[in-house]
């Protein structure tokens, strides 16, 4: 047997507006993954035999309401702070794909029931609320 760390693999969509604000969402905490509430960006994690930019446009959608994405560009690969309960007593490594996403400018935002609240936050702002899930070179990334 090795020790080699288990990843899930999750997709991230950063989504920036006209005034070059990043799209955050509130989650809550949940005691079976050990976390707190925090901030993140829309994403998930990819199901067995889908495509990325599919599990993106799905989770964005499903997170968003946001339907039409008019562009998306990979951005980086980071493991994020957060790890997933294996349920035998390990954990799980999570390995995030983030993309660069473009949506219409009138876009509306309509939260799913997995998130508190939303917010458009600036740069500077928004590498601060996500530095709980992201690491700083991620963190460090978004002020750049």
């Amino acid at each position: 047997m090795t020790n080699e760390k288990l990843f899930h693999v999750g997709v991230k969509g950063l989504i920036e507006n006209k005034d070059g604000k990043i799209l955050l969402l509130l989650a809550p905490g949940w005691a079976k993954n050990n976390t707190v509430a925090h901030w993140d960006i829309p994403g998930g994690r990819v199901s067995e035999g889908e495509d990325v930019l599919i599990t993106l446009r799905r989770e964005i959608e499903e997170e968003t309401g946001v339907r039409e994405l008019i562009d998306s560009e990979f951005f980086t690969a980071i493991v994020s702070n957060h790890e997933i309960p294996l349920g035998d007593g390990r954990n799980a490594g999570l390995l995030l794909m983030v993309y660069k996403v473009k949506v219409p400018d009138s876009v509306e935002i309509v939260i799913s029931k997995e998130h508190e609240t939303y917010a458009w936050v600036d740069k500077e702002a928004t590498a601060k609320r996500l530095a709980n899930k992201y690491p700083k070179e991620f963190t460090d990334m978004l002020k750049a």
